[in-house]
């Protein structure tokens, strides 16, 4: 059962419900510039308006089950309105950015992934996860070829001649998405090296900091992740593409106002021509369909 929902939570559709953000110090200095303010967690904590300290829900499950392991416990991050009430009803902590910056350094040191919020604007969540108890990360190991997480957009590449295949970064990585193969060196039978799965990497950077050689870095991917723009952007994205969007507008009272109702045409009417037929197909509503061929005009 436990196995469904994850696979249900994190493997339908192509837009999923979180993302991976970069360590920004695993960046070389020539690509910093790449790295855009929603791809940075320091940008998210100082421009927030409140912020929160909570409790992880992945580890406190594992500690239950006597299978947490040694990272923090009280280490992931939630913003705005919904730090605001959460701390408000004495669910999580609320803190100023420098100590929520202290907190990330110190997730860092853990070689511990950042995962957050899939939106550019008003992220509501900032996760500090490891391989061994976060459901996310564990979804990406089971399902990997279905991309249940939305990678950064950087891969870390291997420097063969350099690497002396200690397996720091293969022990490190979270996913499993880092081994140790043979590195074909006839004169060395049994060296190793390390080698990327490009297909399982979330591109985080933990792997980077483990290295005493520098021999894995990050370089950016051949195609740019795309980030759905909020909250309700993703919402509607990831509705049309499971084939739910008539339930979650007609299931969810949330959107009966005319404001929500403007936001979500709003999304629709933004989305490329495909989309906007499955919407339609989905709705079966001639308002919008004529919406539709209005603007497709």
């Amino acid at each position: 059962m436990e196995e469904d929902f994850i696979k249900a939570l994190f493997t339908q559709g192509d837009t999923q419900l979180g993302r991976t953000f970069v360590q920004e110090s695993a960046v070389p200095a020539e690509l910093s510039l790449q790295v855009l303010d929603h791809e940075r967690a320091s940008h998210v904590i100082r421009s927030a308006t409140h912020l929160a300290i909570g409790m992880c829900y992945c580890r406190h499950k594992m500690q239950h089950m006597n299978r947490a392991c040694s990272a923090p416990m009280h280490i992931c991050m939630t913003f705005g309105t919904v730090a605001s009430a959460l701390a408000r009803h004495g669910v999580a902590r609320a803190v100023e950015a420098a100590e929520c910056l202290d907190l990330l350094q110190q997730a860092q040191a853990c070689r511990l992934v950042q995962f957050g919020e899939n939106v550019r604007e008003q992220v509501n969540f900032i996760c500090n996860c490891c391989g061994c108890c976060c459901e996310a990360m564990i979804a990406q190991r089971r399902f990997g070829l279905l991309h249940p997480v939305h990678t950064t957009n950087f891969l870390p590449r291997v420097d063969g001649a350099t690497c002396n295949g200690c397996g720091q970064c293969a022990e490190a990585c979270p996913v499993e998405a880092m081994t140790l193969v043979s590195a074909n060196d006839p004169r060395l039978p049994k060296k190793k090296t390390a080698k990327v799965d490009d297909g399982m990497c979330l591109g985080c950077g933990v792997c980077t900091g483990t290295c005493a050689r520098n021999a894995v870095r990050l370089e950016t991917r051949r195609e740019r992740v795309i980030t759905p723009l909020n909250s309700t952007h993703k919402a509607v994205v990831m509705a049309i593409e499971r084939g739910t969007l008539q339930h979650l507008i007609f299931d969810n009272r949330a959107l009966w106002s005319h404001r929500a109702m403007a936001a979500v045409l709003g999304v629709i009417l933004k989305l490329p021509p495909i989309a906007q037929a499955m919407a339609s197909r989905q709705m079966k509503s001639r308002y919008l369909e004529a919406l539709i061929t209005r603007v497709q005009a």
